[in-house]
């Protein structure tokens, strides 16, 4: 079967991972990528070998100007590819869509974007099926992917009746030097914030209310999770379900884990044995946050904004081109990103009757 054929327009901090999985893929060929300025990060597209398209003529003049090669514009790479990424910033990607129209091409189109943008909202493990074949699909944005992993998880096993969620959000990326409380927490006055509803775009069988707050750091996300569960479970059942869900980390403060910080430093030096960048896709649960009192559960988890969308992107490419089922999709794309390499095994826990319950993560 012929490798798909797939264009990155954004290069920005999803599109340039994007664009890194993309080409780690065997059954995918990078065509290019759209940047609309000369700087650096497109200087490093170039020393990847990635071919830099630009928007339009004045974008070209000014890559010509600094002597940053460019191969064209983004409308010719468009017109040669299968599916195109829009890794733009929200809410420029909605102004490309009647070029891919008119182009009769596939997209796939991040959280940034209002639902309305595509046909589907989309976490690989929970929906991947209703994305095949169609033409435009949304991954949803990193806090929503993370929900949608774990309460899918949590419901697949014993439904969940009602759900809330406290957010505390990174305020920016760590390139963002222009946006972000400086020594301020800003709380999304609307309640339910926007990733509740959000959340059930992909999952609407799963009641949930969002509250979140834009914290000081640029490092992760967190979410403290409380659900009302339909059937028994204890906290080992818990622990066993997060175990099997695949893009899911359990980790443990008895090695360390006690705050982002520490998480992103585990990153940096691990980075290596997943192929050079300190991301970390899966979604980490504390597994000693678990609490199960009667039919609520509890769990806290932090999420690496820049990345946990990665590989849902990767894997909406093959729904969207029809090409394989969701479990065939996901292997791939996991043993192509490393995903799980070099992770250590988590310390042991004590179970809820006294017995250790050792896991590895």
């Amino acid at each position: 079967m012929a490798k798909v054929k797939v264009a990155v327009n954004g290069y920005g901090v999803i599109g340039k991972r994007v664009a890194d999985a993309v080409s780690k893929q065997d059954d995918m060929e990078l065509l290019g990528v759209v940047k609309q300025h000369p700087d650096y990060s497109a200087k490093v597209a170039v020393m990847k070998g990635y071919k830099v398209y630009v928007p339009d003529q004045a974008s070209l003049d000014n890559f010509k100007k600094f002597s940053v090669p460019a191969a064209g514009l983004a409308e010719d790479l468009f017109k040669s590819c299968d599916v195109i990424l829009d890794c733009t910033p929200g809410k420029v990607g909605v102004t490309y869509k009647p070029l891919y129209q008119k182009l009769g091409k596939k997209a796939i189109f991040q959280g940034g974007e209002k639902k309305d943008v595509a046909e589907v909202s989309f976490t690989a493990q929970c929906n991947y099926d209703k994305a095949k074949g169609k033409q435009f699909v949304r991954v949803v944005s990193c806090n929503t992917t993370g929900l949608s992993r774990t309460l899918w998880a949590i419901h697949q096993a014993f439904g969940i009746a009602e759900s809330f969620v406290v957010l505390a959000r990174r305020a920016a990326d760590p390139n963002d030097i222009k946006t972000g409380p400086i020594n301020s927490l800003v709380p999304e006055l609307t309640i339910p914030s926007h990733q509740g509803p959000d959340v059930q775009t992909v999952i609407p069988e799963v009641p949930i209310t969002t509250v979140a707050i834009k914290c000081s750091t640029t490092l992760m996300h967190m979410h403290i999770i409380r659900a009302k569960l339909k059937k028994p479970a204890t906290k080992d059942a818990v622990i066993k379900v997060f175990q099997n869900t695949p893009r899911v980390k359990l980790i443990s403060g008895v090695d360390g884990f006690l705050s982002t910080s520490h998480i992103m430093d585990y990153g940096r030096d691990t980075a290596s044995l997943r192929g050079g960048r300190d991301d970390l896709m899966k979604i980490l649960v504390w597994a000693d946050s678990i609490s199960v009192k009667g039919d609520e559960l509890i769990y806290i988890m932090a999420i690496h904004n820049e990345s946990d969308v990665v590989p849902e992107t990767v894997d909406a490419i093959r729904a969207v081109m029809n090409v394989c089922d969701v479990k065939t999709s996901m292997a791939k794309t996991d043993k192509a990103l490393m995903i799980g390499a070099g992770e250590v095994p988590a310390a042991i826990l004590v179970g809820e009757k006294g017995k250790e319950t050792p896991f590895l993560c």
